[in-house]
């Protein structure tokens, strides 16, 4: 039996390029994903690391780089505090829809404790960065605080 995909599906009104480079550089990823920034050369076998005030919370490898159209990444959470599973995989596809961006993110080989943690984690990133593509703002750091914070842990 396979392991459980997880796929988030949305719009955001951006280009293909702005979303892309949203994506890969940790000052917008310390924006939208809630302090967190993305570090890597993102070149195909190399490192990347997801960090918050400087501790390492999820490495891996870039699989893909296929810039502006598909970004995929392994997915190895190391926070301290947080249980091991293992590795996952995170695909990024970007496709362009005449004024909008069609953002689809893939998350497999999960674990089952990596699968109800991304499942809270994902909607509420993804968000603020549509928000954060399309207002210039993006969603209130206290979204972690509230009751969702227990879903997520990245």
């Amino acid at each position: 039996m396979s392991k459980p995909d997880y796929v988030y599906v949305t719009y955001i009104e951006t280009t293909a390029d702005k979303l892309w480079h949203a994506l890969t550089s940790s000052d917008f990823t310390e924006r939208f994903w809630f302090g967190y920034r993305i570090s890597s050369d993102w070149k195909v076998g190399s490192l990347f690391s997801l960090t918050k005030d400087g501790r390492r919370a999820v490495q891996g490898e870039v699989l893909i780089t296929d810039p502006p159209n598909k970004l995929a990444y392994s997915w190895d959470v190391v926070k301290e505090g947080v249980e091991r599973e293992q590795v996952s995989r995170v695909t990024f596809d970007i496709e362009p829809h005449g004024g909008v961006v069609k953002l689809t993110v893939t998350h497999d080989n999960l674990g089952p404790k990596t699968l109800r943690d991304i499942s809270g984690g994902w909607p509420m990133v993804i968000a603020s960065l549509k928000s954060f593509l399309e207002t210039g703002r993006e969603l209130p750091a206290d979204l972690l605080t509230s009751g969702a914070r227990e879903a997520y842990h990245a």
